[in-house]
């Protein structure tokens, strides 16, 4: 198969991962780096790819199979996702989960509308994580499942601080309370709530002369982030900051448990990732690779890691694939 030529959209922890990702397979090539700021000022490790503003995206109708959308889903890709989906063959890895079925819509009538397919969501959670859920709940009808994040940084949730008038910098830590996860493997985690299994820890830099007070509370009461959750806000020097908080670790785990017979049978999933934007971009890569398959075969609209055979993921021959990994 001819290399698939991807054009990244946003330059970013996930757009540097993507091209370091490519930089490692055989089955891709980088074509376009498009991004908001200047492209001149735009400093890569890929020489031969084009530098362009998104505003001219356009041009690279015909010269790029897939674009792999890294902005944030707070406000980038509500708006970049549908009009990206209306020229290319999209990726992304859109992470507010409530609001998963709008966004899925949007996309899916942007693709349909231009023939081709958008796959969105293809991170770890959601993305990977969402398949070990209905695995587990497929295998395990009779029981309850819980999904745990962390202790790591969250770069959707941080991202949604950043976009706050008055932040200069800011990252939030997810972390899991240690009795919800021993009750989820107990079976006991249809009893827990939203609040019960993590707490959200933030670390801001403000502006000087912000309302360090009216930042805290949009950060506490912001729907789909942080209002369901038990959240705490320090406040911090950027030096501070930079000292201590500039790691991108990260993980978490699906915990299902259930009973056979009276029997009861627990399935796990676990991530421990040093740098979770190097992780999702090579995620994206590999759903990348099943998006352009699809595409391929003639089909339309958008898709979820959900509906992807997992050897759609793989650059091995479905042969190679039985032989040595079934």
């Amino acid at each position: 198969m001819d290399k698939i030529r991807v054009g990244i959209v946003g330059y970013g922890n996930i757009g540097r991962g993507i091209e370091k990702a490519i930089q490692q397979s055989s089955g891709f090539e980088l074509t376009a780096i498009l991004t908001r700021r200047s492209p001149d000022e735009l400093t890569t490790n890929s020489p031969s790819a084009l530098k362009l503003h998104v505003d001219d995206a356009l041009s690279l109708k015909g010269k790029v199979d897939v674009m792999i959308l890294c902005g944030g889903s707070a406000t980038d890709l509500p708006v970049q996702g549908p009009m990206f989906a209306e020229n290319f063959i999209t990726v992304d890895s859109y992470d507010t989960h409530a609001k998963i079925p709008e966004y899925f819509d949007a996309m899916n009538a942007a693709s349909k509308k231009a023939g081709i397919v958008s796959l969105i969501s293809a991170g770890w959670d959601p993305g990977l994580f969402s398949m070990n859920r209905v695995l587990a709940e497929a295998v395990l009808p009779h029981g309850s499942g819980c999904t745990f994040w962390g202790k790591g940084v969250s770069q959707g949730h941080s991202d949604a601080i950043r976009r706050i008038d008055g932040v200069e910098a800011g990252i939030q830590y997810t972390i899991p309370v240690a009795t919800a996860v021993e009750k989820a493997r107990k079976g006991e985690g249809e009893l827990l709530t939203t609040r019960d299994k993590h707490l959200r820890e933030c670390f801001v830099v403000a502006r000087e002369g912000s309302d360090r007070e009216e930042i805290e509370n949009k950060i506490k009461s912001m729907p789909h982030y942080f209002a369901d959750y038990n959240t705490v806000v320090h406040f911090i020097s950027k030096d501070e900051f930079d000292e201590n908080h500039t790691g991108m670790s990260h993980g978490g785990f699906v915990i299902h448990s259930g009973k056979i017979n009276g029997s009861r049978q627990t399935m796990e999933f676990s991530l421990n990732l040093y740098n979770n934007a190097e992780f999702t971009a090579n995620v994206m890569i590999a759903f990348a690779r099943a998006a352009y398959r699809y595409h391929q075969e003639g089909r339309t609209g958008a898709l979820t890691v959900l509906d992807i055979p997992i050897a759609y993921l793989s650059e091995k021959p479905d042969d190679e694939l039985r032989k040595n990994l079934l």
